[in-house]
């Protein structure tokens, strides 16, 4: 019987060969991946295996990274977060308020620059309630007789025309609004300078009257005071034109405005002190008091002849 040792070694491929295997594997491989994305998912599902056990291989060193950082924040942060408290506690009264005070006092700064603005002076007035009449747009506010308000006076805010005073009373006084149907204030628009009278509705609203049909006005046109009633200074904001309705079978338009105040909002005004009479120019004063002499001599020759028939 033929004996032979066992080989020391197990042969198997030679080294050459499986290193051209494994490269043409990786090269088609890469092909397939390039053109047809076919290891795609499999690149995504090694990825979220892997994803984990990465996170917890980090997890030491982010751990001795954030330790120290964490120790020595967490004294400062409780410092602050006491002081901010303290803070608050001292300053709560103030704090509740500081909204509300902040847009009052933004309302009270526009009406100063309103008055600096048009030269106007007058004295500021709380709006105490309106008054409960269903048919008219009427407010009471704190200022009367003793504060030397008289009717007529104009009563502004922030924005534009609130109304008029029309009744005086020891402490208080009446002020119609301008949207209610007995007001009317002369009005100028503002883009081409036409002068009329707007009217309140009792609703509201306003409307623009005594405009032909075909007259230069437009939607969204700002209406502010003329000044020609001798009331109102000339040039406060008093409503926009909202809507216009054109018939060629009426001689006027019918033109609704919106005012531009808070007539029904806020709860402080501005009167405004009475306009001066206007004084009459030299000429115009002679030509008055002739005119007065002549009308008083017709009088009294019409009494002598009179006296002289009985």
């Amino acid at each position: 019987m033929d004996h032979q040792p066992p080989p020391f070694f197990k042969r198997g491929p030679a080294p050459l060969a499986l290193l051209s295997f494994y490269v043409a594997i990786s090269l088609a491989l890469l092909l397939i991946d390039a053109r047809l994305q076919a290891l795609e998912v499999l690149r995504q599902a090694i990825s979220a295996f892997t994803e984990p056990v990465q996170q917890l291989a980090h997890l030491p060193a982010q751990f001795l990274d954030n330790a120290g950082n964490y120790f020595v924040s967490v004294s400062r942060l409780q410092d602050e977060n006491a002081q901010l408290k303290r803070a608050r506690l001292e300053n709560v009264a103030q704090l509740l308020r500081t909204q509300q005070l902040e847009v009052e006092n933004e309302r009270l700064r526009r009406l100063l620059g309103v008055k600096q603005r048009q030269q106007a002076s007058g004295q500021l007035a709380q709006i105490l309630y309106s008054v409960r009449d269903p048919y008219s747009r009427r407010i009471v506010i704190d200022k009367g007789q003793q504060d030397k308000v008289v009717t007529g006076q104009p009563v502004i805010d922030d924005v534009g025309i609130v109304g008029q005073v029309t009744r005086v009373f020891p402490f208080v006084s009446e002020v119609t609004l301008i949207t209610d149907k007995e007001q009317a204030v002369p009005v100028q628009i503002v883009r081409t300078g036409l002068r009329s009278v707007v009217f309140g509705l009792g609703n509201g609203q306003l409307e623009l009257r005594y405009l032909p049909a075909n007259a230069d006005v437009h939607d969204g046109d700002v209406l502010v005071t003329s000044g020609l009633d001798g009331i109102f200074l000339p040039g406060f904001p008093v409503a926009k034109v909202a809507h216009i309705e054109r018939d060629t079978s009426y001689s006027f338009a019918r033109i609704f405005c919106v005012p531009l105040a808070g007539v029904e909002n806020f709860s402080e005004v501005m009167i405004l002190d009475p306009r001066p009479a206007v004084a009459l120019p030299e000429q115009l004063a002679k030509v008055a008091a002739a005119r007065d002499a002549k009308s008083s001599a017709r009088s009294g020759l019409t009494k002598k002849k009179r006296l002289k028939k009985d």
